[in-house]
């Protein structure tokens, strides 16, 4: 399995971006895939999920801002991130697994361990 992140960069705050996660060898139909972001000094967080089993999930500390989608494929998955603001500064993580689901219990604050693939990650940085 591999994921693999794109989109990212430098932007403006209050500016928009789109983060795509390509899995090849996983589905939506397999399990979960979602982000975490990891910032300079903090701990990697949950950021968001989507599942066929759970639907979607977005933190509440991006609710409002973030959202997350698939396509038709069902191996891509979309975080699309608006009103950006400087603490949204971070690297991003797509992660697949396929026995976990798609929970606040699981995906709001601190990485508790446990995701079965990752993908590299990628710098978002939000600067004037």
């Amino acid at each position: 399995v591999q994921l693999v992140e794109s989109g990212g960069g430098l932007v403006r705050p209050g500016g928009s971006l789109r983060l795509p996660c390509a899995a090849s060898e996983f589905s939506l139909d397999e399990g979960v895939i979602g982000w975490f972001r990891q910032a300079p000094g903090k701990e990697r967080e949950g950021v968001s999920c989507i599942s066929r089993e759970d639907g979607t999930y977005v933190s509440q500390d991006v609710r409002g801002r973030f959202t997350i989608s698939t396509d038709n494929t069902r191996n891509t998955v979309y975080l699309q991130m608006d009103n950006l603001a400087p603490e949204d500064s971070a690297h991003y993580y797509c992660a697949a697994d396929r026995e976990r689901g798609c929970r606040g219990g699981y995906w709001y604050g601190p990485y508790v361990g446990g995701m079965e693939y990752w993908g590299k990650g990628i710098l978002v940085t939000v600067s004037s």
